[in-house]
């Protein structure tokens, strides 16, 4: 009845206001759990700064191993960023309310800064915003004034427009609860660089891709005409006739090799 339906309504209201409020108080258990564990990463992430300060170019490399930040770079951009010299992540105490990212750099001819940062976090409404590091720019080579910059080689197989200045990002506070460069540098990037570091060169890869297709366009162009031989010689269907081809075909690859 009608009554019965309205009465189970809000019987379902009454429950689905219990899950929030457990969904709530996991929130809260999930908040000080992340909390406590950033405290813990934090010797080992400054342990990891100090091993990649050895390592010549690790973040321009990484960076540009990456298949989304390498789609920002253009080849003046690849250029300043050799001079980067360290990055660092940090998220504040109260997580939800953002992180900041900071880039150190040595000395170079494109800006005096030697760090640059952008920081999100909430403002007092709720809403998400951001704020960076004003880039003190030397005379002509202001990077995000440039007209279309070339982009680099792992840019070319990603996109055909030329890409704005990855330094734009600094000055670019349109939408801050969806900056995806950050949440990459955040999430993706800064847990484990060392993975994007290692990348193979993916001309390489691709070249390398090439020769084992051709080489198994060939394997199939000599089984195939094993087939044909083999449908001519075994008319009767003598089962040992057919090991002993397998064998042979066997023995032909292994001398072919040599």
């Amino acid at each position: 009845s009608e009554k019965e339906q309205q009465e189970a309504i809000e019987h379902i209201d009454e429950v689905q206001n219990e899950i929030d409020r457990l969904n709530e108080q996991a929130s809260e258990e999930i908040l000080k759990v992340e909390q406590k564990y950033n405290k813990l990463r934090q010797p080992f992430f400054q342990k990891r700064s100090e091993l990649i300060a050895k390592i010549p170019n690790f973040w321009v490399t990484t960076f540009v191993n990456h298949p989304q930040v390498s789609a920002l770079l253009g080849e003046e951009d690849e250029e300043a960023l050799h001079y980067l010299s360290r990055v660092e992540v940090t998220e504040f105490e109260d997580i939800k309310s953002g992180y900041r990212i900071d880039f150190y750099f040595d000395e170079n001819p494109y800006f005096e800064n030697k760090a640059l940062s952008k920081e999100f976090n909430v403002n007092e409404s709720g809403d998400p915003v951001s704020k960076s590091s004003e880039i003190k720019w030397k005379a002509g080579k202001d990077l995000t004034k440039r007209s279309g910059q070339t982009p680099n080689k792992a840019g070319k197989k990603r996109q055909h427009e030329e890409p704005e200045s990855f330094f734009t990002w600094f000055t670019d506070h349109s939408d801050a609860g969806a900056d995806e460069l950050g949440e990459v540098i955040k999430d993706d990037i800064w847990p484990n660089p060392l993975q994007y570091y290692l990348v193979p060169d993916m001309e390489d890869e691709e070249g390398d891709g090439d020769d084992d297709d051709d080489d198994e366009e060939g394997l199939e162009d000599i089984d195939e005409g094993e087939e044909e031989e083999g449908d001519d010689d075994d008319e009767d269907g003598d089962g040992e006739d057919g090991e002993v081809r397998g064998e042979n075909k066997f023995f032909f690859f292994r001398n072919s090799n040599d």
